[in-house]
């Protein structure tokens, strides 16, 4: 049986990573994005595997079930979902606005919801479930990163409520907070802080007990194995995929 995955922010960086990882277990995939997803598909494609790619924008009920029942009908219904859109709005607490810190949560914390209330009825169905969401070790704190820090927060309360809910289903959930992976989200925060990327990396492998970088495919192996079947037993964790021990 070939089941379907949905994932979030898909189009690019760990997203993308993670959607050509489930392509490559033999997954057909469904690319949500609120910007292109043209070179997601067309990898996943041009290696042999099925995929979707959408416009949808997750904060927004509609649009989230417009997507998912487009997927439903085209790839068949949706038993792995992978939350995984998110945006920046970084800024020290004295200069953050509310609108900064409540276009975060909506984007990570309520398009996290949105698309998990879409999709569990399938899962629930299907008997077969995996949720995996993207946390960061920000949840731990980060300075300049209040909205950032308490969203990802939230995904790992909401991942834990899910598992509880959802597992007499066969559902699992479960989270993965990456510590420093190189992408356009970190680049973004070198440039915040007015450093090189290159000096932004070489000082933050200074602190990882693994001496390396992490990169979106660290993420995406994490991901394979919370969405496959051998880790039915696996169930409202938070998986820190940062290099070492501790953020």
């Amino acid at each position: 049986m070939t089941r379907t995955a949905i994932v979030t922010g898909g189009g690019r960086g760990i997203g993308a990573a993670i959607a050509k990882r489930l392509s490559f277990d033999g997954l057909k995939v469904a690319v949500l994005d609120m910007g292109p997803t043209e070179d997601t598909v067309s990898a996943i494609t041009a290696a042999g595997g099925e995929a979707l790619g959408l416009e949808a924008d997750v904060s927004d009920e509609s649009s989230v079930k417009a997507a998912v029942d487009q997927v439903a009908q085209t790839l068949g219904a949706p038993t792995v979902l992978v939350n995984n859109a998110g945006i920046l709005r970084d800024n020290l607490l004295f200069k953050m606005t509310y609108e900064e810190f409540d276009k975060v949560l909506s984007v990570h914390l309520g398009g996290a919801f949105n698309m998990a209330k879409a999709v569990q009825s399938y899962m629930v169905e299907e008997k077969f479930g995996r949720i995996v969401s993207m946390s960061s070790t920000s949840a731990l704190g980060n300075r300049g990163q209040t909205n950032y820090s308490a969203a990802k927060s939230g995904i790992q309360g909401m991942t834990k409520t899910w598992a509880i809910e959802l597992g007499k289903f066969g559902v699992t959930a479960n989270a993965i907070a990456p510590g420093f992976i190189e992408t356009d989200m970190t680049k973004a925060t070198a440039e915040r802080v007015g450093v090189s990327f290159d000096d932004f990396v070489t000082a933050a492998t200074k602190e990882i007990p693994v001496a390396r970088s992490g990169k979106p495919e660290d993420i995406a192996h994490t991901a394979s194995f919370l969405a496959s079947e051998g880790a039915g037993f696996v169930s409202g964790q938070v998986i820190y995929v940062a290099g070492g021990p501790k953020a």
